[in-house]
């Protein structure tokens, strides 16, 4: 006897699975649906929003009507107007930038807003087919009735010139050359051919595309000239400032705490502002304030890094502590993130420790704990 998964799991019958991470457009829809009452300029045709309005959703701002819309990027506002203008143009969007510089999150969000839908995706894997970009087939139906437009199993792309709304393409570097090369057709012609049917998709108006891409992971295939020339591309470069990054992480940190149920800390600031102060002079192989040159680990240490260790940082002071973020509950977390190659990051880390990290007095704690993490 079998039982499924959703009927062994306890709950009232009319009450809906949380999900554990709900796309944009659901997590932020009374943001979207204030933005677009109080939203009184042009919008490209299918577009949810105005390019206005859409900056507003991503950079954030107080509306007439008292609402704050909560910024989803920390960042300079022409990188972002670029980015939306482009998308109201027949140029497709091409984000580009170390890994941690919020590429999918600020393509998710831009799908969210001019399309009300950011699910229309297409992760990039070096297995990635040409299916996944163009069109596949149910391969039971096809053998038993032939080629037909209902044995097509549309792809994201597909579905989302059909109905005018915005693809998006995640790590198109990581797909393999000749697959990327599918995307040059539909980008110029703004059509999709399917040779077995005889017809072709053409685009309707409201159609666009979000790639995201990065040259610092290995595994990377670079675009050929012929479709680089089909994007625009828009650099998301990593925070500039200190204060920006730690806004940007106690941000995150706050939002992923409130969906895991982690109870609110009475004050994360000194730990983030460690975390991220750390992460900063590594990554720039200098200290703060420039009187100590540093080696760099091989990792990238980006911000979706430094989220991820005071998140876990979090989760061990609630479950395992007095629910007061300290040293200690980001130490490990903060080891695993700068040692990524055991035989020269891991002396790079103890260098740091010993030669900046110990000449802080107001950081002995830290110094204490990231010095019995590594001993472990």
């Amino acid at each position: 006897m079998s039982t499924s998964l959703s009927s062994s799991v306890s709950r009232p019958s009319d009450q809906a699975p949380a999900v554990l991470r709900a796309h944009a457009e659901t997590a932020y829809a009374a943001e979207l649906d204030a933005l677009a009452a109080a939203d009184d300029r042009p919008r490209p045709e299918r577009w949810r929003l105005s390019p206005w309005a859409v900056a507003t959703y991503l950079l954030g701002g107080t509306l007439p009507d008292g609402t704050v819309v909560t910024p989803k990027y920390v960042g300079p506002r022409r990188i972002v107007e670029v980015a939306v203008t482009t998308l109201a143009t027949d140029r497709a969007l091409l984000l580009l930038g170390v890994p941690g510089t919020a590429k999918t999150w600020v393509s998710e969000h831009l799908a969210a807003a001019v399309s009300g839908d950011s699910t229309l995706l297409v992760q990039g894997t070096a297995g990635t087919p040409e299916e996944a970009i163009r069109y596949g087939w149910n391969y039971a139906r096809l053998l038993a009735e032939g080629p037909s437009r209902e044995a097509l199993v549309p792809s994201p792309v597909l579905r989302a010139m059909a109905e005018g709304k915005t693809a998006r393409v995640e790590e198109l570097t990581r797909i393999p050359a000749d697959v990327q090369d599918t995307l040059i057709t539909i980008l110029s012609e703004k059509t999709l051919p399917i040779p077995e049917l005889g017809e072709e998709v053409q685009a309707v108006r409201g159609f666009n595309l979000i790639a995201t891409a990065n040259d610092r992971d290995r595994g990377v295939n670079e675009l050929s000239s012929a479709l680089r020339r089909r994007f625009n591309t828009v650099v998301l470069p990593l925070p500039a400032t200190l204060d920006d990054e730690v806004s940007i992480v106690a941000r995150r940190v706050s939002e992923l705490g409130r969906s895991l149920d982690l109870p609110e800390p009475p004050s994360a600031l000194t730990e983030i502002q460690r975390v991220v102060t750390v992460f900063r002079e590594l990554r720039a192989g200098v200290t703060a304030d420039g009187r100590t040159k540093l080696k760099s680990p091989s990792g990238t240490l980006s911000t979706a890094e430094a989220i991820s260790v005071v998140t876990n940082g979090l989760a061990l002071a609630a479950h395992f502590g007095d629910g007061q973020l300290r040293a200690g509950d980001v130490a490990a977390g903060l080891l695993g993130a700068v040692v990524r190659d055991p035989a020269t990051d891991r002396l790079i880390w103890q260098e740091y420790l010993e030669s900046v990290v110990r000449e802080r007095t107001d950081w002995k704690d830290f110094y204490r704990s990231c010095r019995d993490a590594a001993a472990l």
